[in-house]
């Protein structure tokens, strides 16, 4: 990254004049922060404390059997407090609060992890906390916002275009121009404005960092092959970090093929043909967007994927080939969530079952011998009423089975 926020070309601050200042200072808060000796250490007293951490490393012995090639482990970030990754950006940002001396924060979510995550934050650091949600996503994830507004918070249902993710990341921005002597916006993800990237990466690293030292104490070497399910980014980039400096270990990310990428119905930005370079919420990256630049609507069973853009640090490794980009379908997830409930008594969220489907596709053509991680970004249990709808239809339900079959024979 250069002095500016860009990783190659992608990157960036594209942000009215009204808050240059806002960010300016949240720049040197976080750069005070990255080199004060005792922030770090103080971040990881309390995810210990609070959060849980580290989260275990599974080995999935009945998964490995099952496809009988590479030994599958799953990085439990499901068993972080509130139930996902979220909490590791959220608690980071939290104590640059306190440093900056503000009183209340507002975030965006889409599957409503980071709401609540953000939400949990407020309580225990005393903060006043709004949040802004997608109204079709205030439908699907109804527990999340139960327990959100439980928690403390407000939640505005944003009611304007696609009424999902990438709308209420405009309405915090109105919400922020307006508030920004007392209020931090917590980003939810890698994208938006500089240093927004840099920073939610720098907490999500920790994931990377456990990782890569609970796979050699496992399994002896590292892994042949890391995978993430890719919405925003923040959790891929959480554990990629940990073996980015690593060639031989492959990074695989996995995006939301929706209803499939040749229906136009999805959110893959990287996968296929359908993304292009554009700049909007504040920076540049590729975007689902058409001729004219108007962002395009996705689609995904899994609220927390179904975001236009992606992070200009995905951007920057995509283009240089260090990350291979796939994407899985609704219906392959459905199978693989099934597959992994059954298998391994693990229930990952909608998103997380993202990366299973790809691993799940590469594991049996893998050594015995060799070894692959899978990132489970959090637990299902804020999707029961997604699953339990696409299980009670026939359709879903025979491809489920379909699915699992082919995935044995294979």
């Amino acid at each position: 990254m250069d002095k500016k926020g860009y990783y190659g070309q992608w990157g960036g601050a594209f942000i009215p004049e009204v808050l240059y200042e806002t960010f300016r200072e949240l720049g040197r808060a976080f750069e005070e922060a990255r080199s004060d000796p005792d922030f770090w250490p103080e971040y990881l007293r309390l995810m210990s404390s609070y959060s849980c951490r580290p989260t275990p490393l599974t080995h999935a012995a009945n998964l490995s059997d099952h496809f009988g090639g590479a030994g599958i482990y799953i990085k439990r970030e499901d068993l972080n407090h509130t139930g996902a990754h979220k909490a590791n950006n959220v608690m980071g940002q939290g104590l640059l609060v306190k440093r900056m001396g503000k009183k209340r924060v507002i975030a965006e979510t889409g599957a409503g992890q980071h709401g609540v995550a953000t939400a949990t934050m407020a309580a225990k650091f005393g903060f006043a906390c709004t949040i802004y949600m997608g109204e079709e996503d205030v439908a699907r994830q109804r527990p999340n916002v139960f327990w959100m507004e439980k928690l403390g918070a407000t939640v505005i249902p944003v009611t304007s275009g696609s009424r999902t993710l990438k709308d209420a990341i405009n309405e915090a921005f109105r919400d922020w121009v307006t508030s920004m002597d007392d209020t931090h916006y917590v980003m939810g993800t890698v994208c938006g404005p500089h240093p927004f990237p840099e920073m939610v990466a720098w907490f999500q690293s920790i994931i990377g960092r456990e990782a890569r030292r609970q796979i050699l104490a496992a399994h002896g070497r590292l892994p042949a092959r890391v995978f993430a399910c890719v919405g925003g980014g923040s959790n891929a980039m959480g554990i990629f970090q940990g073996f980015l400096d690593d060639p031989e270990v492959e990074l695989i990310g996995v995006e939301a093929g929706g209803h499939g990428i040749e229906t136009g119905q999805h959110a893959a930005r990287l996968a296929g043909d359908d993304g292009s370079a554009g700049v909007a919420q504040g920076y540049k990256t590729m975007f689902l967007q058409d001729s004219d630049g108007q962002m395009r609507d996705t689609h995904s069973v899994a609220a927390g994927l179904d975001y236009v853009g992606v992070s200009p640090i995905l951007s920057d490794l995509w283009e240089k080939k260090r990350v291979r980009f796939t994407a899985a379908t609704d219906r392959e997830v459905m199978a693989a969530l099934e597959l992994t409930m059954r298998k391994e008594g693990i229930i990952p969220a909608l998103e997380s079952a993202h990366a299973f489907v790809q691993a799940f596709k590469e594991a049996p053509a893998m050594s015995r011998g060799e070894a692959l991680i899978i990132n489970m970004s959090g637990r299902g249990d804020k999707d029961i009423f997604t699953i339990a709808d696409a299980f009670k239809d026939p359709s879903w339900k025979q491809f489920i089975i379909d699915k699992g079959r082919q995935y044995a024979a294979d």
